[in-house]
């Protein structure tokens, strides 16, 4: 589920009626300095889709009529998701654009989520403002890897956050990220890797936080 906070709502922002002319949304993208806004029908309830300043100008270079109607180039008219959409649903739909529509429960428009908001709570998400070290353990991806790596780990400190990444079936190597919490001495930090590496983890890279 998304979390409302991450989204910026509706009276935030800067949108275009469907009645508009092409020449008044390129007035209203030039004022405004972004490079895309969302169309929203006369109501300014429900979302048509987004218009580019670079499609406008585009088609204005080629001799176009600047008095069609903005939803002319109206693009993104799916590009949307819901407030209670699933985390995964949301990122890969963003993923080719500068910010996804939410729309509410009665599917309204409601906000947009921008790269920025879902890059800044994924990074919230590794505590680097709270954590001393972040570990990158190699493992083969057999079960019951992540429980071993973890049972280690703990022996000496908790773990302030974890990511796996290279999680296709067809990797024959995972690679897993531990975040430590703060306190972990170098001393403390050379025992867990000596420990992982005992039990053919391979750490092939350490990040100190305290330098960032």
């Amino acid at each position: 589920m998304l979390f409302k906070s991450l989204i910026k709502p509706k009276n935030e922002l800067t949108t275009v009626r469907e009645d508009i002319s092409l020449e008044d949304a390129l007035q209203v993208l030039e004022q405004s300095g972004f490079r895309c806004v969302p169309i929203l029908d006369k109501t300014g309830q429900i979302f048509r889709g987004n218009i580019y300043k670079m499609h406008i100008y585009r088609h204005k270079s080629r001799g176009g009529d600047m008095k069609l109607p903005v939803t002319y180039l109206l693009k993104n008219a799916t590009k949307f998701v819901t407030i209670d959409s699933a985390f995964f649903n949301i990122f890969f739909s963003i993923k080719d654009l500068p910010y996804i529509t939410v729309l509410d429960e009665q599917n309204f428009f409601y906000g947009i989520l921008t790269h920025s908001s879902l890059l800044g709570m994924l990074s919230q998400s590794w505590n680097v403002k709270i954590g001393s070290y972040v570990l990158t353990v190699v493992s083969s991806g057999e079960r019951g890897d992540l429980v071993d790596m973890a049972k280690i780990i703990t022996k000496y400190t908790s773990i302030a956050s974890c990511i796996t990444l290279d999680v296709q079936s067809n990797e024959l190597i995972h690679r897993t990220l531990f975040t430590l919490p703060e306190g972990v001495t170098p001393e403390k930090l050379k025992k867990i890797i000596s420990n992982l590496e005992r039990k053919s983890f391979k750490v092939p890279e350490i990040e100190d936080l305290k330098s960032f």
